[in-house]
Order: structure tokens, then sequence, then C-alpha cells
């Protein structure tokens, strides 16, 4: 499926790289990409900043793994890889110098000539939105990127860069990439949200979190406190209206012989806008779940239970 007006064609699933050479050491990593590759998928994502939260760890880890896989696969032009720049510690932010200085460094590690999709991960109010929107032309005139991503940018600033764009004479943007799940829509879809800005604009979303911090994978249960390094992201969820949303998810999910986690993608790929949503396995036991979501067909009377369910969270 064709990413907004761009030519970059991507399987309905995108690989999230968050944790390549995080809780998935190199060989591990090479692993889950040979075997999504294997499947269909085509989509990469990461950012110069995964994973500099782990011990020991600087960012660019991930870029610097799919870098090494890619020249033991010996090409790349049948996938589309994606990252991000303004969270690496050394990184930060998007004043002109850092992205010019950013690009080069992720295109070493990634050992590509130019990147497919180059987002900007988050706003950073402290410099001009004119000069980040040049600097990215920049780069793009350059031809070190292919084409513009926004990520975590407010519908406002969605709408400003696109004006600034058109006033420079810059491409626009071709993705928006928001926090978006079976339980958190209100920020996408809500009125004046990311999703009717996005549409506007003929963006198309990407959404990262699709899996709820694996809550909605079926990982927990009503009755039990969470446990582990992602308790805390999925503490918000822990109420009888998203645990409906989860039995729904599970039972679907066993009418079809698949993993919850395949039926939540499913739903959200299928989603007004959504090209593809991002999905993450850290191990080749996880894999299964994201790359039956690829061409898994819910019923329209299976999507509509589930959206209606979802309706009830506030």
């Amino acid at each position: 499926m064709r990413i907004g007006d761009s030519d970059l064609d991507v399987a309905r699933i995108g690989f999230g790289g968050n944790v390549l050479g995080w809780t998935a050491d190199e060989a591990t990593s090479h692993a889950l990409l040979d075997a999504y590759a294997e499947a269909g998928g085509n989509f990469i994502d990461t950012a110069d900043g995964y994973s500099h939260w782990a011990s020991g760890n600087r960012g660019g880890e991930s870029e610097a793994v799919i870098g090494s896989w890619l020249r033991a696969r010996g090409h790349h032009d049948d996938l589309v890889i994606a990252t991000k720049v303004s969270t690496k510690p050394d990184r930060k932010g998007l004043a002109p110098n850092n992205v010019r200085l950013a690009v080069d460094e992720s295109l070493e590690r990634l050992g590509v000539e130019a990147i497919d999709l180059y987002y900007a991960h988050f706003d950073d109010p402290g410099v001009p939105l004119a000069e980040t929107v040049a600097v990215f032309e920049e780069i793009r005139a350059a031809g070190k990127i292919r084409h513009v991503g926004l990520s975590n940018y407010a519908p406002e600033r969605i709408e400003e860069w696109m004006a600034l764009a058109a006033e420079q004479g810059a491409a626009a943007p071709v993705a928006l990439q928001p926090h978006y799940n079976l339980v958190r829509r209100g920020d996408v879809e809500g009125p004046g949200g990311r999703g009717e800005v996005a549409a506007r604009h003929g963006l198309s979303l990407v959404p990262y979190f699709s899996l709820a911090a694996g809550f909605l994978a079926g990982k927990y249960r009503r009755d039990e406190a969470p446990t582990g390094d992602r308790a805390g992201m999925v503490a918000d969820y822990l109420r009888p209206e998203c645990f409906d949303v989860v039995d729904a998810v599970v039972e679907i999910a066993a009418a079809h012989g698949v993993e919850p986690a395949s039926v939540a993608l499913a739903w959200l790929r299928d989603r007004p806008g959504v090209v593809a949503p991002l999905a993450s396995a850290r191990s080749l036991a996880q894999l299964p779940a994201i790359t039956a979501a690829l061409d898994l067909a819910l019923a329209p009377e299976e999507a509509d239970r589930l959206t209606r369910l979802s309706d009830a969270i506030a």
C-alpha cells in the first residue's frame, strides 16, 4: 500500500525496530528481520535514539543492527527503511545543524545511500519550525532522504508544517506516526484530531504502540497486577472496559486460529487512513502473531464488535 502520495509501497504491517540491539541481540535481530521479510514484510521502522535507555547503550544500536543485516543480505531495494531524528542523547532536538549531523550518522549506521522515510520524531518548540522544515528539505534535495514524515506532532503543528512547506516550496510530509490502538483512539479519531488533519493533507497513518505495550496481546488479566518492564505502560488500561476489548480480541483470535495480537493489528490496519501499524517482536516465537496480521481478514461483524467495545473507553 502506498504511503501518502509517495512512491513507497509497503506491507500492511511494519516491523518496529525499537527492540533491535536491545531485547533482541544482533543474531536474534537478524533472524527476526529475515523471517519478517520472508513472510512478505518490507517496511522496517527505527529511530536514531533506539535504544539509548538501555544500560550500556548510547542510541543508534537499532540502526546499526539493521545496517549489519542489510550488508549480510546483500541488497535492500525491496525494502522501505524509515528512521527518525531528535531523541539520541548527543543528537537531541531539531536544530538544523543537529539534523544535518544526525542524518549523516544514520546513513552510516544503516549503510544506505538514502533513507526512504525520515521522521521528525518529536516536535522541538525551541527551534523555529520554519528552520526545521527548511533543513528537512535541504537533506531531501541533497538525496540523503527520499520522503519526510512527522511523529507525535500536534494537529496545529502539523498544519503549520504543511503551510511552511508550501510557502518554502519544500516537499510536504507523506506520513504521520501517532500513538494509536484499540484502547487509545481519541487523539487520532476525535474531532480535530490527528487523523482528521492527516486526511486533509493526504498523510498516511503509521501507528506505533499498536498493541498497547502488549495489553492487546492478552498478556494481562483482570485479577492480576501487571509485572515486568512494561507494567507502568499499561497502567491506564487496567479498567473493565479495556479488558472487555481484550476478551473480544481473544475470542475472535480463537475463531481464526491466530494469536490475539494478530486480531488487534488487523483491526487497526483497516482503520481509515492507516497504511501500516507497527509492531515489534523480540523473539522468533512472537513473530507469527505479527506476520499473520499481514493478510488476516476480519469479518465486518467482528471489526464492528471491537469498535463498539472500544467506543466505551473514555
